[in-house]
C-alpha cells in the first residue's frame, strides 16, 4: 500500500516539476524580451520581473516533494555512511519528522497569508496589481503538497521502524549510495 501511495505521490511531483520547469522557460522568455525591447526600442514591458517571481516561488514550493520523493536533497553524509543501518533510519526518520515540523509551521504562515490577502483583496504594489492570491494559491498549494509527501513518510517510516524495516528506511528516506547515484544518473530515459 506504501508503495503504491508513493509511486503516486512521485507522479504527481513529477508532473508539477515540469509544469514549473516550463513556467520558468516562458518567464526566462518574457524576462528576454523586455531586456531586448527595452535595449532597441526603449520600450518596456512592465512586469515580466513580477511574474518571473511568482512563478519561481510556486516552482520551488511544488519541487520541495519530488526532491523529497527521489531524495534528491542536499545532506552532509561524511558521518552517515559509516553508521549502521538501524541508526542511520532512525536519523532519517528524526530529518524527515524535523522537516514536517519546520513546512508545517511554514506552510501554516504561508496559509494565513493567502488567506488574508484573499478576504481583503491585497494585491502588489506594482504596475500590474496582481491580486496576492492568485500567485500565492499556487505556492501555498505546492507548501501544502510537500507538507503531505513529509506526513506520508513519517507515517511510513514509522510503521517500517515498528517492524524493525530498516531496509526500506533507507530505500524511502536515505541518503542514495554512490552506486544509487550513478545508476540514476546513467539510466536517465
Amino acid at each position: 500500500m506504501f508503495e503504491t501511495v508513493h509511486a503516486r505521490l512521485m507522479d504527481i511531483s513529477r508532473i508539477a516539476v515540469w509544469l514549473g520547469g516550463a513556467g520558468l522557460l516562458v518567464s526566462a522568455f518574457i524576462v528576454t524580451a523586455d531586456v531586448i525591447s527595452r535595449k532597441i526600442f526603449n520600450v518596456t514591458m512592465s512586469g515580466s520581473d513580477e511574474i518571473s517571481g511568482y512563478v519561481f516561488a510556486a516552482a520551488t514550493a511544488w519541487a520541495y516533494s519530488f526532491a523529497l520523493l527521489h531524495r534528491s536533497s542536499i545532506r552532509i553524509d561524511s558521518l552517515y555512511n559509516v553508521l549502521g543501518l538501524k541508526m542511520r533510519a532512525v536519523l532519517d526518520l528524526l530529518g524527515i519528522s524535523l522537516l514536517l515540523y519546520y513546512a508545517y509551521v511554514l506552510t501554516g504562515t504561508a496559509l494565513e497569508q493567502f488567506v488574508y490577502n484573499w478576504e481583503y483583496g491585497a494585491s502588489a504594489q506594482t504596475t500590474l496589481a496582481t491580486p496576492l492570491w492568485i500567485p500565492q494559491m499556487f505556492w501555498v498549494s505546492g507548501l501544502c503538497f510537500f507538507v503531505f509527501c513529509l506526513a506520508f513518510m513519517v507515517v511510513w517510516l514509522v510503521v517500517c521502524l515498528v517492524r524493525g524495516d530498516f531496509a526500506t528506511m533507507n530505500q524511502v528516506a536515505g541518503v542514495p549510495s554512490i552506486s544509487e547515484e550513478i545508476d540514476r544518473e546513467t539510466h536517465v530515459a
